[in-house]
């Protein structure tokens, strides 16, 4: 058994504000026969044994425990595991508040990836889905949930959306256009550089990133389980309170405690709509030019097939309706 443990949190947990922000800290757990492990708070993967780096192959739970398994006591590990597992989430998340409104921003660990009309999206999928191709991306940060009307309101001073009554729901009726200057006024009162997710970025998110269990939709499956989607919101008709969109966070999350990334509303990308290549590329922005911009993810009034991680959709920049929202990167 484990006779002593210390937990070291050398920062405070990170809360970002647009007065001040901090995440610099470390995990540090000394064992029972003065073993030191410690886990870098900036990656994961920055894993030290006795002060010794050790060799890890990714930034999941398991990627950790198997590199420690190489040195720690096995009758420790399950309890390593925990202690991982819960400082990974606090690692890997920030809160930022804005006028009073709290929302949260998940990291994503960089990995490669098969994008596109992988073999559990084939039977569904469309030719703008091909080929499949690999694309490796670097870490970046995208936000636990779409946008919520609240947050909106609070950057922006005004309420777009046409599904109100909760102030949690996605904010919607916003087009590409409207996206950009609401991420301006962000950026201004944050001072930080938050952007739409290039299509890249967001299908890997989807995926679960390095976590990825190969689902069809973002989390699972069985579309019911992780969005609100046709046949759970549109075909209830306009007299039902099902109707429309859903406070985010309702569903499960998907394995990077992602929420909603099928189904509630269309998220805007950054990119231009454009054919994919065959060939391999490291964190792609799409093409240079274009006449309408992607949006990803599927709404409250789509088919599951539309709701599937791999599915392409796309509008002008100045277009806007009920199902169209956001989810913020940087």
């Amino acid at each position: 058994m484990m006779r002593k443990l210390l937990l070291l949190l050398l920062m405070p947990l990170a809360v970002l504000t647009a007065q001040a922000q901090s995440n610099d800290y470390n995990m540090v757990i000394e064992l029972n026969n003065g073993t030191t492990i410690t886990l870098g708070a900036n990656d994961v993967r920055n894993l030290t044994f006795n002060g010794d780096a050790l060799s890890i192959s990714g930034n999941t739970i398991e990627d950790i425990i198997a590199a420690l398994a190489t040195k720690a006591d096995k009758s420790e590990i399950e309890e390593l595991r925990a202690l991982i597992n819960q400082f990974k989430d606090v690692v890997s998340k920030k809160t930022i508040t804005v006028n009073g409104v709290s929302f949260k921003m998940v990291k994503v660990f960089g990995g490669t990836f098969q994008m596109g009309a992988t073999s559990e999206q084939v039977s569904d999928s469309d030719s703008d889905e091909r080929p499949v191709h690999y694309v490796s991306l670097s870490d970046y940060w995208i936000g636990e949930t779409e946008v919520t009307q609240a947050l909106w309101q609070a950057v922006m001073g005004s309420n777009p959306s046409e599904f109100t009554g909760d102030s949690q729901r996605p904010v919607e009726n916003v087009s590409w256009n409207d996206c950009q200057t609401f991420i301006q006024t962000l950026n201004e009162l944050t001072g930080m550089s938050f952007r739409l997710p290039t299509e890249a970025e967001w299908e890997f998110a989807a995926r679960g990133g390095n976590s990825s269990q190969g689902y069809k939709y973002a989390g699972s499956n069985t579309v019911d389980n992780v969005a609100w989607y046709y046949f759970n919101s549109y075909a209830l008709g306009s007299s039902s309170p099902d109707y429309g969109t859903h406070p985010v966070a309702t569903k499960s999350p998907n394995e990077l405690g992602l929420y909603d990334m099928s189904g509630n509303v269309w998220e805007w990308c950054q990119d231009w709509y454009g054919s994919y290549s065959s060939s391999a590329q490291t964190d792609p922005v799409g093409p240079s030019s274009g006449s309408n911009r992607l949006r990803r993810g599927g709404s409250w009034n789509s088919n599951a097939r539309n709701c599937r991680v791999a599915y392409r959709n796309y509008g002008t920049p100045s277009s806007r309706d009920n199902s169209r929202g956001l989810r913020l990167a940087f």
